[in-house]
């Protein structure tokens, strides 16, 4: 069974950084998406990112939001996913989760993805 597992969340102050991981087990294929989602309160939730993994070969998605800021990486010997979050504004306080899609066609969407993580919160403020 597929399980993620998020950490690496915290309280940071504005313009400071935070790298959330995301350790991944079960997957026994070679064609899937880990996403990374955030939610904050009151709010719908946001796709801020995906990693396509197919044969080895990755390609990478990001909101307009976090483009120049967060960076999406995957550690394959370790099956664990990182996010690396730079600049980080108050507006990005929430809690973020990471998904798994065994396809490469839905990166934001997160209504596509079938397993999901249990979230680790972000809080940005000073």
């Amino acid at each position: 069974q597929v399980q993620l597992v998020e950490s690496g969340g915290g309280l940071v102050q504005p313009g400071g950084s935070l790298r959330l991981s995301c350790a991944v087990s079960g997957f026994t294929s070679d064609y899937y998406a880990i996403g990374w989602f955030r939610q904050a309160p009151g709010k719908e939730r946001e796709g801020v990112s995906c990693i396509n993994i197919r044969n080895g070969q990755t390609s990478t998605g990001y909101a307009d939001s976090v483009k120049g800021r967060f960076t999406i990486s995957r550690d394959s010997a370790k099956n664990t996913v990182y996010l690396q979050m730079n600049s980080l504004k108050p507006e990005d306080t929430a809690v973020y989760y990471c998904a798994s899609v065994l396809t490469n066609w839905y990166c934001l969407q997160g209504n596509k993805y079938d397993y999901w993580g249990q979230g680790t919160q972000v809080t940005v403020s000073s």
